[in-house]
């Protein structure tokens, strides 16, 4: 695994130098001359922290939250100060459970607007739990548009295997149709111990009738920091699942939105990672912009005590090569199965074929991409190699810095 990532880094990045994040930070982010920006803040507070789930996650007490709010409002202050209000794409709340915050989030929105026009909706992420007509009512007052809930399964088998309460699709609908929204997304894991197509079919089918017109199937990847002890399925059975599902969507009109997500409606879409630039807020919160790569301490006491003396959270940065940000740049453009060359040229002023002209070429002899009214699209085949290689990419950089960031507030530095 270590060595295909690296060789696939150096190959692709033209240099032998590897990923160098170091602690030091700046007291402020040049974020003015990026286009195409996106917000995202994370909150962190779960009721029960699910052992599979990889992702910055404390226990929820109305203390801490409380506090964790009001140091949010600072950072959006300190990063912000000096800037001239800017016109963003989208604003997303992710977690842990941000709705236990419900009614808070408001003011984190309304700090936001301050700096910002938001252009394409604000989402939030739900626990199952939270699906209740009060608690939608809260959020669309806020100015939220999209909603992305976390169900996992609906079968008690696998709610059990990942020690979920069960879900009432009934509740579900009911509670949607009450208070309805521009973007309903249901999040699935696929690839579990055993899952059949039947299973992960019954999931999607449900998710429609249920008030989704959108859904995300994500892949299981077991982290090694997590509790879980949950086998991982066989590159063989995942592929077939990933192919078998996706015809099925494509049979019954469900368009492919990016790797892992369907939509039943055009308009309905919900992704916070495709994004050429994005500012993070909160814990672990990542910001991407043309130069650098910057993420935040996982500890909320950390956070809050770096934000108490005036300077911003950030735990670890990472300044690009050109060729970094542009294999940065190709692997969230591909997420979303399309890549522009013209986007390319505009966003690094050089020729997508004259920096990867072989890569793609040797990607269409592959099947991997083809080529349609002049942009690059993943096929089938080159949907599963992305998810495959994603994997190997997911354990290889981001188990790792998230498995330092777990254990240290701030660390001096980490090479991958």
């Amino acid at each position: 695994m270590s060595l295909l990532t690296t060789l696939t880094r150096m190959w692709l990045t033209r240099s032998a130098r590897p990923f160098s994040f170091t602690g030091g930070y700046d007291g402020s982010l040049p974020y003015d001359g990026c286009e195409k920006l996106g917000l995202y803040v994370h909150i962190p507070f779960c009721r029960s922290v699910c052992d599979f789930c990889p992702y910055c996650k404390y226990p929820y007490s109305p203390e801490q939250a409380g506090e964790y709010i009001h140091s949010l409002l600072s950072e959006i202050e300190l990063a912000t100060a000096g800037h001239q209000k800017k016109t963003v794409s989208s604003l997303y709340f992710g977690g842990g459970t941000p709705a236990l915050l419900s009614d808070r989030l408001h003011e984190v929105i309304a700090a936001l607007e301050g700096h910002f026009t938001i252009t394409q909706g604000i989402g939030v992420e739900l626990h199952p739990e939270d699906v209740t007509v009060p608690t939608l009512e809260t959020l669309r007052r806020a100015g939220v548009t999209k909603l992305s809930i976390g169900i996992q399964s609906f079968g008690e088998r696998y709610q059990s295997v990942l020690g979920r309460a069960p879900v009432s699709p009934e509740k579900l609908r009911d509670a949607l149709s009450a208070v309805p929204f521009e973007t309903v997304s249901f999040d699935f894991i696929f690839a579990l111990p055993g899952q059949s197509f039947d299973d992960l079919r019954a999931d999607v089918d449900l998710a429609f009738k249920s008030g989704a017109n959108h859904v995300a199937l994500y892949p299981f990847i077991q982290f090694s920091y997590t509790e879980s002890t949950l086998p991982v399925m066989g590159k063989r059975e995942k592929r077939e699942l990933l192919d078998r599902i996706t015809e099925y969507m494509d049979m019954t009109g469900r368009a492919r939105t990016s790797i892992w997500t369907f939509s039943s409606e055009p308009s309905a879409s919900y992704s916070s990672m495709t994004r050429e630039n994005f500012l993070g807020f909160g814990c672990s919160a990542t910001t991407l912009l043309y130069g650098q790569f910057k993420i935040n301490t996982f500890s909320p006491k950390a956070y809050s005590e770096r934000v108490s003396k005036g300077a911003l959270p950030t735990a670890l940065t990472l300044r690009f090569t050109r060729r970094q940000r542009m294999v940065y740049y190709l692997f969230w453009t591909a997420y979303s199965t399309w890549v522009d060359p013209k986007g390319f040229r505009d966003f690094f002023g050089s020729s997508l074929e004259g920096c990867y002209g072989f890569e793609f070429w040797l990607s269409r002899r592959l099947g991997w991409v083809e080529m349609i009214d002049g942009k690059y699209h993943l096929t089938p085949k080159g949907v599963f190699a992305y998810h495959y290689y994603e994997g190997f990419y997911t354990l290889r950089y981001i188990d790792n810095m998230w498995n330092v960031l777990s254990r240290e507030s701030f660390p001096k530095g980490l090479k991958l």
